[in-house]
Protein backbone atom coordinates (compact mmCIF):
# COMPACT_ATOMS: atom_id res chain seq x y z
CA UNK A 1 0.00 0.00 0.00
CA UNK A 2 1.62 3.23 -1.20
CA UNK A 3 -0.85 5.54 0.50
CA UNK A 4 -0.52 6.56 4.13
CA UNK A 5 -2.36 4.38 6.61
CA UNK A 6 -3.53 7.55 8.36
CA UNK A 7 -5.77 8.21 5.36
CA UNK A 8 -7.81 5.12 6.24
CA UNK A 9 -7.58 4.76 10.01
CA UNK A 10 -6.68 6.45 13.27
CA UNK A 11 -3.72 4.53 14.69
CA UNK A 12 -4.18 4.05 18.42
CA UNK A 13 -2.88 2.14 21.40
CA UNK A 14 -4.51 0.96 24.60
CA UNK A 15 -2.62 2.80 27.32
CA UNK A 16 -3.58 0.58 30.25
CA UNK A 17 -2.47 -2.58 28.43
CA UNK A 18 0.85 -1.18 27.25
CA UNK A 19 1.47 0.01 30.82
CA UNK A 20 -0.37 -2.59 32.93
CA UNK A 21 0.66 -0.97 36.23
CA UNK A 22 -2.14 1.51 35.50
CA UNK A 23 -4.85 -1.13 34.95
CA UNK A 24 -6.60 -0.43 38.26
CA UNK A 25 -6.76 3.31 37.68
CA UNK A 26 -3.78 3.96 39.91
CA UNK A 27 0.00 4.08 39.57
CA UNK A 28 1.92 6.13 36.98
CA UNK A 29 -1.12 6.91 34.83
CA UNK A 30 -0.10 10.41 33.82
CA UNK A 31 3.60 9.72 33.35
CA UNK A 32 3.08 6.71 31.10
CA UNK A 33 0.31 8.37 29.09
CA UNK A 34 2.70 11.25 28.49
CA UNK A 35 5.07 8.84 26.71
CA UNK A 36 2.33 7.81 24.29
CA UNK A 37 1.16 11.35 23.65
CA UNK A 38 4.70 12.45 22.82
CA UNK A 39 4.83 9.83 20.05
CA UNK A 40 3.42 11.27 16.81
CA UNK A 41 2.93 7.72 15.46
CA UNK A 42 -0.32 7.61 17.42
CA UNK A 43 -3.24 9.87 16.60
CA UNK A 44 -5.58 7.94 18.89
CA UNK A 45 -5.30 6.57 22.40
CA UNK A 46 -7.55 4.44 24.60
CA UNK A 47 -7.58 5.28 28.29
CA UNK A 48 -9.47 3.92 31.28
CA UNK A 49 -10.47 4.95 34.78
CA UNK A 50 -8.32 7.35 36.75
CA UNK A 51 -9.22 7.18 40.41
CA UNK A 52 -7.39 10.29 41.61
CA UNK A 53 -9.30 13.50 40.76
CA UNK A 54 -6.19 15.62 40.38
CA UNK A 55 -4.52 13.07 38.11
CA UNK A 56 -7.69 12.83 36.03
CA UNK A 57 -7.65 16.59 35.55
CA UNK A 58 -4.02 16.43 34.36
CA UNK A 59 -4.86 13.57 31.99
CA UNK A 60 -7.77 15.55 30.53
CA UNK A 61 -5.62 18.59 29.92
CA UNK A 62 -2.81 16.59 28.35
CA UNK A 63 -5.19 14.69 26.05
CA UNK A 64 -6.62 17.97 24.84
CA UNK A 65 -3.16 19.39 24.19
CA UNK A 66 -2.02 16.28 22.29
CA UNK A 67 -4.68 16.60 19.56
CA UNK A 68 -5.50 12.87 19.54
CA UNK A 69 -8.77 10.98 19.21
CA UNK A 70 -9.70 9.50 22.59
CA UNK A 71 -11.58 6.31 23.39
CA UNK A 72 -12.37 4.89 26.82
CA UNK A 73 -11.89 1.26 27.76
CA UNK A 74 -14.13 0.27 30.67
CA UNK A 75 -13.01 -3.36 30.61
CA UNK A 76 -10.86 -2.91 33.78
CA UNK A 77 -13.95 -1.72 35.67
CA UNK A 78 -15.37 -5.22 35.17
CA UNK A 79 -12.30 -7.45 34.99
CA UNK A 80 -10.73 -6.17 38.22
CA UNK A 81 -13.99 -6.19 40.21
CA UNK A 82 -15.78 -9.33 39.06
CA UNK A 83 -18.90 -7.37 38.10
CA UNK A 84 -20.92 -9.05 35.36
CA UNK A 85 -23.36 -7.38 32.95
CA UNK A 86 -25.30 -10.59 32.36
CA UNK A 87 -25.16 -12.04 35.87
CA UNK A 88 -28.23 -13.88 37.11
CA UNK A 89 -27.47 -12.23 40.47
CA UNK A 90 -29.33 -8.95 40.08
CA UNK A 91 -27.18 -7.11 42.62
CA UNK A 92 -24.02 -8.08 40.75
CA UNK A 93 -25.53 -7.09 37.41
CA UNK A 94 -26.65 -3.80 38.93
CA UNK A 95 -23.13 -3.06 40.14
CA UNK A 96 -21.80 -3.79 36.66
CA UNK A 97 -24.25 -1.40 35.01
CA UNK A 98 -23.56 1.29 37.58
CA UNK A 99 -19.77 1.14 37.19
CA UNK A 100 -20.08 1.37 33.39
CA UNK A 101 -22.35 4.40 33.83
CA UNK A 102 -19.64 5.93 36.00
CA UNK A 103 -17.27 5.12 33.16
CA UNK A 104 -19.56 6.95 30.73
CA UNK A 105 -19.33 10.07 32.90
CA UNK A 106 -15.54 9.79 33.08
CA UNK A 107 -15.28 9.11 29.36
CA UNK A 108 -17.26 12.25 28.54
CA UNK A 109 -15.07 14.26 30.90
CA UNK A 110 -11.91 12.99 29.17
CA UNK A 111 -13.30 13.76 25.72
CA UNK A 112 -13.74 10.16 24.56
CA UNK A 113 -15.79 9.41 21.45
CA UNK A 114 -16.70 5.93 22.64
CA UNK A 115 -16.73 3.62 25.65
CA UNK A 116 -16.05 -0.12 25.35
CA UNK A 117 -16.53 -3.03 27.74
CA UNK A 118 -17.09 -6.79 27.65
CA UNK A 119 -19.89 -9.18 28.43
CA UNK A 120 -20.05 -11.29 31.55
CA UNK A 121 -19.37 -15.00 31.88
CA UNK A 122 -20.85 -17.65 29.60
CA UNK A 123 -23.32 -19.62 31.78
CA UNK A 124 -23.61 -22.68 29.56
CA UNK A 125 -25.74 -23.32 26.49
CA UNK A 126 -28.88 -24.06 28.47
CA UNK A 127 -28.77 -20.61 30.09
CA UNK A 128 -27.30 -18.67 27.18
CA UNK A 129 -30.48 -17.06 25.88
CA UNK A 130 -31.46 -15.77 29.31
CA UNK A 131 -27.95 -14.34 29.72
CA UNK A 132 -28.23 -12.70 26.29
CA UNK A 133 -31.47 -11.03 27.34
CA UNK A 134 -29.93 -9.76 30.57
CA UNK A 135 -26.86 -8.46 28.70
CA UNK A 136 -29.09 -6.73 26.16
CA UNK A 137 -31.06 -5.10 28.97
CA UNK A 138 -27.86 -3.90 30.62
CA UNK A 139 -26.43 -2.48 27.40
CA UNK A 140 -29.63 -0.73 26.41
CA UNK A 141 -29.71 1.00 29.79
CA UNK A 142 -26.08 2.09 29.30
CA UNK A 143 -26.82 3.26 25.75
CA UNK A 144 -29.76 5.34 26.95
CA UNK A 145 -27.63 6.86 29.69
CA UNK A 146 -24.80 7.72 27.30
CA UNK A 147 -27.21 9.25 24.79
CA UNK A 148 -28.81 11.41 27.45
CA UNK A 149 -25.45 13.14 27.90
CA UNK A 150 -24.21 13.43 24.32
CA UNK A 151 -23.25 11.46 21.24
CA UNK A 152 -20.81 8.93 22.66
CA UNK A 153 -20.77 5.47 21.09
CA UNK A 154 -21.28 2.43 23.35
CA UNK A 155 -19.27 -0.61 22.25
CA UNK A 156 -19.01 -4.24 23.29
CA UNK A 157 -15.72 -6.03 22.68
CA UNK A 158 -15.82 -9.66 21.54
CA UNK A 159 -13.78 -11.95 23.84
CA UNK A 160 -13.04 -15.68 24.02
CA UNK A 161 -15.68 -18.21 25.07
CA UNK A 162 -13.71 -21.13 26.50
CA UNK A 163 -10.02 -20.26 27.01
CA UNK A 164 -9.53 -17.49 29.59
CA UNK A 165 -12.18 -14.79 29.86
CA UNK A 166 -14.91 -17.35 28.97
CA UNK A 167 -17.27 -14.56 27.99
CA UNK A 168 -20.82 -14.80 26.78
CA UNK A 169 -19.78 -12.74 23.73
CA UNK A 170 -18.15 -14.75 22.42
CA UNK A 171 -18.49 -16.34 19.00
CA UNK A 172 -19.33 -14.08 16.08
CA UNK A 173 -22.82 -15.51 15.58
CA UNK A 174 -23.76 -14.56 19.14
CA UNK A 175 -22.17 -11.12 18.75
CA UNK A 176 -24.36 -10.48 15.71
CA UNK A 177 -27.47 -11.67 17.53
CA UNK A 178 -26.74 -9.41 20.48
CA UNK A 179 -26.07 -6.38 18.27
CA UNK A 180 -29.37 -6.89 16.49
CA UNK A 181 -31.18 -7.19 19.83
CA UNK A 182 -29.61 -4.02 21.28
CA UNK A 183 -30.09 -1.96 18.11
CA UNK A 184 -33.83 -2.58 18.08
CA UNK A 185 -33.97 0.22 20.66
CA UNK A 186 -30.53 1.88 20.53
CA UNK A 187 -28.70 3.37 17.56
CA UNK A 188 -25.51 4.29 19.46
CA UNK A 189 -24.16 0.76 19.83
CA UNK A 190 -21.38 -1.10 18.05
CA UNK A 191 -18.98 -4.04 18.30
CA UNK A 192 -15.22 -4.17 18.82
CA UNK A 193 -13.31 -7.04 17.18
CA UNK A 194 -9.77 -7.85 18.31
CA UNK A 195 -7.30 -9.74 16.12
CA UNK A 196 -5.82 -11.14 19.36
CA UNK A 197 -9.06 -12.95 20.14
CA UNK A 198 -9.61 -14.63 16.78
CA UNK A 199 -7.33 -17.64 17.43
CA UNK A 200 -8.92 -18.03 20.88
CA UNK A 201 -12.31 -18.26 19.17
CA UNK A 202 -10.94 -20.46 16.36
CA UNK A 203 -12.20 -17.94 13.79
CA UNK A 204 -10.57 -16.51 10.67
CA UNK A 205 -10.66 -12.79 9.87
CA UNK A 206 -13.34 -13.49 7.28
CA UNK A 207 -15.45 -15.44 9.78
CA UNK A 208 -15.05 -12.81 12.49
CA UNK A 209 -15.44 -9.63 10.43
CA UNK A 210 -17.76 -10.16 7.47
CA UNK A 211 -20.87 -11.10 9.56
CA UNK A 212 -20.42 -8.06 11.85
CA UNK A 213 -19.61 -5.50 9.15
CA UNK A 214 -22.83 -3.57 9.78
CA UNK A 215 -22.13 -3.41 13.52
CA UNK A 216 -18.33 -3.00 13.59
CA UNK A 217 -17.22 0.36 14.98
CA UNK A 218 -13.76 -0.25 16.43
CA UNK A 219 -10.84 -2.67 16.03
CA UNK A 220 -7.93 -3.89 18.14
CA UNK A 221 -4.82 -5.62 16.84
CA UNK A 222 -2.50 -7.84 18.83
CA UNK A 223 -1.28 -11.36 19.47
CA UNK A 224 -2.07 -14.39 21.64
CA UNK A 225 -0.83 -17.86 22.54
CA UNK A 226 -3.36 -20.68 22.36
CA UNK A 227 -1.61 -23.95 21.50
CA UNK A 228 0.78 -24.22 24.48
CA UNK A 229 -0.97 -24.12 27.86
CA UNK A 230 2.40 -23.98 29.64
CA UNK A 231 3.48 -20.85 27.79
CA UNK A 232 3.94 -17.79 30.00
CA UNK A 233 1.62 -15.82 27.70
CA UNK A 234 -1.05 -18.52 27.21
CA UNK A 235 -4.58 -17.24 26.81
CA UNK A 236 -5.69 -13.65 26.52
CA UNK A 237 -2.36 -12.09 27.54
CA UNK A 238 -1.77 -9.91 24.45
CA UNK A 239 1.97 -10.60 24.14
CA UNK A 240 4.19 -8.85 21.62
CA UNK A 241 3.90 -9.71 17.95
CA UNK A 242 6.17 -12.53 16.82
CA UNK A 243 6.64 -14.12 20.23
CA UNK A 244 7.65 -17.78 19.98
CA UNK A 245 4.50 -19.89 20.15
CA UNK A 246 2.29 -16.93 19.28
CA UNK A 247 -0.44 -16.85 16.66
CA UNK A 248 -0.15 -13.41 15.06
CA UNK A 249 2.64 -11.61 13.26
CA UNK A 250 2.96 -9.61 10.04
CA UNK A 251 1.22 -12.15 7.72
CA UNK A 252 -1.84 -12.47 9.99
CA UNK A 253 -2.09 -8.71 10.37
CA UNK A 254 -1.92 -8.30 6.59
CA UNK A 255 -4.83 -10.70 6.17
CA UNK A 256 -6.83 -8.95 8.89
CA UNK A 257 -6.30 -5.52 7.32
CA UNK A 258 -7.25 -6.81 3.88
CA UNK A 259 -10.61 -8.03 5.17
CA UNK A 260 -11.15 -4.71 6.93
CA UNK A 261 -10.66 -3.01 3.57
CA UNK A 262 -12.92 -5.53 1.82
CA UNK A 263 -15.85 -4.83 4.16
CA UNK A 264 -15.34 -1.07 3.92
CA UNK A 265 -14.31 -0.59 7.54
CA UNK A 266 -11.01 1.04 6.63
CA UNK A 267 -12.04 4.09 4.62
CA UNK A 268 -10.97 7.63 3.75
CA UNK A 269 -14.30 9.27 4.59
CA UNK A 270 -14.50 8.55 8.32
CA UNK A 271 -11.31 6.73 9.36
CA UNK A 272 -12.01 4.44 12.35
CA UNK A 273 -9.79 3.73 15.34
CA UNK A 274 -7.47 0.73 14.98
CA UNK A 275 -5.60 0.29 18.25
CA UNK A 276 -2.75 -1.91 19.35
CA UNK A 277 -3.62 -4.07 22.31
CA UNK A 278 -0.22 -5.29 23.44
CA UNK A 279 1.01 -6.03 26.94
CA UNK A 280 4.62 -6.54 28.07
CA UNK A 281 5.51 -9.68 29.95
CA UNK A 282 6.92 -9.10 33.45
CA UNK A 283 10.53 -9.05 32.20
CA UNK A 284 9.85 -6.88 29.15
CA UNK A 285 10.00 -3.15 28.47
CA UNK A 286 6.70 -1.49 27.57
CA UNK A 287 8.53 0.89 25.27
CA UNK A 288 10.16 -1.94 23.35
CA UNK A 289 6.87 -3.85 23.04
CA UNK A 290 5.25 -0.68 21.69
CA UNK A 291 8.09 -0.25 19.17
CA UNK A 292 7.62 -3.90 18.15
CA UNK A 293 3.94 -3.23 17.45
CA UNK A 294 4.69 -0.15 15.38
CA UNK A 295 7.23 -2.03 13.26
CA UNK A 296 4.74 -4.85 12.74
CA UNK A 297 2.02 -2.51 11.49
CA UNK A 298 4.40 -0.61 9.22
CA UNK A 299 5.59 -3.83 7.62
CA UNK A 300 2.05 -5.20 7.27
CA UNK A 301 0.87 -1.98 5.67
CA UNK A 302 3.75 -2.07 3.19
CA UNK A 303 2.64 -5.56 2.12
CA UNK A 304 -0.98 -4.63 1.40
Amino acid sequence: MNESMYKYMKVGIIHFMAFPDTMKGEGPVFETLQKILEDEFFNAVEVSWVKDDSVRDKVKNRLEAAHVTVAYGAQPRLLTTGFDLNSFDESLRRKAVDTIKEGVDEAYYLGAQGIAFLSGKYPGEENKQKAMELLCESIQEICDYAKSKGDMLVELEVFDRDVEKKSLIGPTADAVQLAEMVKKKCDNFGLVVDLSHLPLLNETPEQALIPVKDHLTHVHIGNCVVKDKDHVAYGDAHPRFGIKGGENDVPQLVQFLRVLFDIGFLNDTNPPIVSFEVKPLPNESPEVVIANAKRTLLEAWARL
